[in-house]
């Protein structure tokens, strides 16, 4: 909200600015150079008076005209920040050197960096791939494919080791969700819904699908907001494009708190998409309707399973408080019903718009996240049912096999997809003012997005960083994913070189 304010009074005030410009340009053209700044002299003096008599700004009040700058700098200042002061290296929360990376290989460009890494290779959690002695050669369009569905699932879904990560329509532009899903069907990798449901955009497209349900049930709800059998039955039914159901308990940018869709964002189009009424605030609760526990999320599986046809069905999670997870494992021993996958979400974050306090202190960062999961599930001999994949800050070939590493099977990316389009991340996903027409519903701003390029940049970017997996299980003397273990990766740790073997079983 007040970054929305924040762009709003720069633009107000960059207009005052320009006509002023303009007008006194135009005097001075006609040779009325008194009148021409006479008109500045007028407009600046009424500025300064009303600096002066409103009460809500006391640097206005103390310094009219002139602190208005002030203002003007603070709002460029993370376009300054970005173009002028950080390094390749220091930019947060996705530093210059992986932005240029993706863009690389999105544009089919150079890709090569000279003179040495920019990197602190002596820096605590500076990771690296143990090499081979005898490195292997793997064809670089080798298409690696994981299975998907345990002995329940009926029918599995072999997929892509990268995948587009969960962003909804309405979050994301028609043009944005249409160029995604493009880039997944030439590059044969699904596509995640996000819990805004179905839309026409995802379906038009062809490319494999993954329907995320969240607390909302979005496009399988009834009035009440309770999560609708047969109508998320047919709906299934009717898209053969529905390759998994993912049930959304909780996001990395925001867990354990719901969404709001506010009344006059829920046009005609929203609302029959996500089954609720037009022009009125939709609430996605922080819960699930459904179920409350460890063993109704079973039996919720057991029917999303049943009444899609025998379709994958998992979870997504940022991991919280662990004795949960735990809870949700005996559950599956108990009942015998055990989820295809488990999404693990970061919680670093991501393209999700959330509170400051949520984004930044709740929930477990992904790395810690991941080797917990995967440890707790072999511990309860319960990992041969359940595929993992991992969501957060996966950019490049090196990301994808270090995830590997610690204990996924598969990764999603969301923010490097929206990089791939052409973000430039300009922090404005939370204002419908996105430059790129990328995070926003903004018709002029979507208008400037060129579906058939992006489209193919989606597919580039896919496709290169596949080819770098590739090339690093190679040098690693590998043949396969599955044969990435930690012993892999050496990491700095308390300025000492430990492969993350062991620093998972002895981190003193």
């Amino acid at each position: 909200m007040r970054r929305t304010i924040a762009i709003t009074m720069k633009s107000k005030i960059l207009l005052i600015l320009s006509v002023l410009l303009l007008v006194s340009l135009g005097l001075n053209h006609l040779g009325l150079l008194f009148w021409g700044w006479s008109f500045v002299f007028i407009v600046l003096l009424g500025i300064a008076f009303y600096d002066i008599t409103q009460k809500k700004r006391t640097i206005l009040r103390n310094f009219p005209v002139l602190g208005h700058f002030r203002f003007l700098l603070e709002m460029v200042r993370p376009e300054i920040q970005q173009y002028f002061i950080e390094s390749d290296i220091s930019g947060q929360p996705i530093s210059r050197i992986y932005r240029s990376v993706v863009y690389q290989k999105a544009k089919n460009e150079l890709e090569t960096v000279p003179f040495g890494s920019e990197l602190d290779l002596y820096a605590d959690d500076y990771k690296w791939v143990n090499h081979s002695a005898f490195p292997l050669h793997i064809d670089k369009d080798t298409e690696f494919r994981i299975k998907i569905g345990n002995a329940a699932c009926s029918k599995p879904y072999h997929a892509s080791l990268l995948n587009i990560s969960a962003m909804s329509y309405g979050a994301l532009s028609t043009a944005a969700v249409t160029s995604l899903g493009n880039g997944a069907k030439m590059g044969g990798f699904y596509h995640n819904t996000g819990e805004g449901g179905l839309s026409p955009y995802h379906l038009k497209t062809g490319a494999d699908l993954v329907w995320q349900l969240g607390t909302g049930y979005f496009g399988a709800r009834d009035s009440k907001g309770n999560f609708d059998s047969e109508l998320f039955k047919n709906k299934v039914a009717e898209h053969e494009q529905i390759k998994m159901i993912e049930i959304k308990i909780s996001q990395g940018a925001k867990p354990g708190h719901g969404g709001m869709l506010p009344a006059e964002k829920v046009n005609e189009e929203i609302a029959k998409i996500r089954h609720v009424p037009v022009g009125k605030t939709v609430l996605s609760p922080p819960g699930h309707s459904a179920f409350s526990n460890p063993l109704g999320l079973c039996e919720f599986i057991q029917k999303l399973r049943e009444l899609s046809g025998g379709l994958p069905v998992g979870f997504k999670l940022c991991i919280g408080r662990r004795e949960e997870f735990i809870e949700i494992c005996q559950a599956m021993k108990q009942t015998q019903i055990y989820p295809d996958f488990i999404t693990i979400d970061g919680g670093e974050g991501g393209t999700g718009a959330a509170p400051f306090d949520f984004i930044n202190f709740v929930g477990s960062p992904l790395k810690d996240a991941l080797y917990f999961v995967d440890n707790i599930l072999k511990q309860f001999d319960v990992r041969q049912n359940i595929k993992i994949i991992a969501s957060g800050k996966v950019f490049t070939g090196f990301n994808l096999f270090e995830k590997l590493a610690m204990g996924a099977d598969l990764c999603n990316s969301a923010r490097g997809m929206m990089l791939a389009l052409g973000c430039i991340q300009s922090y404005r996903c939370n204002s419908n003012m996105c430059p790129t027409g990328i995070a926003t519903n903004n018709p002029s701003l979507v208008s400037g997005i060129n579906i058939a390029d992006k489209s193919v940049r989606v597919f580039n970017y896919h496709t290169r960083t596949m080819e770098s997996l590739v090339e690093l299980l190679g040098a690693a003397g590998l043949t396969k994913p599955e044969d990435v273990q930690a012993k892999h990766i050496s990491c700095r740790y308390q300025g000492r070189a430990v492969t993350l073997e062991e620093l998972f079983h002895n981190p003193g």
